[in-house]
């Protein structure tokens, strides 16, 4: 027998969808049988499963401990989290070797309430998983949580914290994740609607000296995954528009801040690229001699591509109406500013 407390992430939804989550092994049929015989009850009375679930209610499953393991949800990330925390523990596996164990990925913060988790994404790290076995941003969010007491692992089977954008493996920046229920579905639902606004700067090829506006149509090619730029549609393409200012050019490359107007996969590289201005350090849309220079010159492993700045939307729903209107801003990496540097692009915000 178990008793089970309503939490404000499981609150607002049906009993039975909620009962569905933590025993997801079980069939509808089950559970309603379940609800029928009292095996499951509410605040100590008999459901049907329609009720709506408030905070702090009480679900009581008069069932047998091994019937409700038999039938709960299983937890494949938090398996996964325990190994990563062995990792960092130091403890030895089967073989007894702890040597070639990988460091726990420490988290840069930018903002953090009980609702939203607002994180500076480094290049290299995927926002989420590509394939099993995959570590992403979305499982160091997990961990971070769990390791913090932020999120009892008892959640885990009726709620999942998530990030609510995504950058490219190889983008740095600011990444949302909505951290409850309602931090989840306001934010995805603002940054669909685009009323949340994104700015980006990165260092391109060549010398830009004045803002514009550019459209264009961008069809992808998932097996390759790879995009290409028309200037007219074709089958299969959509429609994008980039925003750029110039912060400051050389001769030979510009600091740009870059808004999306619309948000396609590789939008602000691709589009850059076909305009004769890739992203310095692009090795899939840029261009491979003066990538080779800037590899050489400063080390440089990736796009020079960060996402910069987040503007909330100046009225947000509730409960996230108190972050309506607030700026968030993550610094830039410090090879951004080294080739900023070099290249004659620093300004009094990137020292900073």
């Amino acid at each position: 027998m178990q008793k089970l407390k309503v939490a404000s992430n499981e609150a607002g939804q049906r009993l039975d969808k909620l009962l569905s989550k933590y025993l997801s092994q079980a069939g509808k049929g089950f559970l309603y049988k379940m609800m029928r015989k009292k095996n499951i009850t509410l605040n100590g009375k008999k459901c049907d499963g329609s009720e709506r679930v408030e905070e702090g209610d009480e679900i009581s499953l008069f069932l047998a401990d091994e019937t409700i393991e038999k039938f709960s949800a299983p937890l494949p990330e938090l398996a996964a989290l325990g190994k990563e925390k062995d990792r960092n523990s130091g403890k030895a596996g089967k073989n007894g070797e702890n040597g070639n164990r990988k460091k726990k990925q420490e988290l840069s913060i930018v903002y953090e309430d009980k609702n939203v988790l607002i994180v500076n994404k480094p290049s290299g790290m995927l926002s989420q998983k590509a394939k099993e076995g995959d570590v992403s941003l979305n499982e160091h969010i997990l961990n971070y949580l769990i390791d913090s007491g932020h999120l009892p692992v008892s959640q885990l089977r009726t709620f999942r914290p998530s990030i609510c954008n995504r950058l490219d493996r190889n983008t740095s920046g600011l990444v949302v994740a909505g951290t409850s229920l309602a931090g989840l579905q306001i934010m995805n639902g603002v940054l669909k609607d685009r009323s949340i606004h994104k700015y980006y700067q990165c260092i391109v090829k060549g010398k830009i000296d004045k803002p514009q506006m550019i459209a264009g149509f961008l069809k992808k090619d998932e097996a390759q995954n790879t995009v290409q730029i028309y200037p007219l549609e074709v089958e299969g393409s959509v429609p994008i528009m980039t925003e750029y200012v110039p912060v400051k050019s050389s001769d030979t490359a510009t600091l740009l801040r870059v808004t999306l107007i619309t948000g396609r996969s590789h939008q602000i590289r691709a589009h850059l690229a076909s305009i004769g201005h890739p992203i310095l350090g692009d090795f899939k849309y840029g261009d491979p001699k003066l990538n080779e220079q800037i590899q050489k010159k400063y080390k440089v492993r990736s796009q020079l591509l960060h996402s910069w700045k987040l503007v909330m939307p100046e009225k947000l729903a509730q409960p996230l109406d108190y972050l309506s209107g607030k700026e968030f801003i993550a610094p830039l990496p410090a090879a951004f500013k080294k080739v900023l540097k070099g290249e004659g692009l620093e300004t009094a915000e990137s020292n900073s």
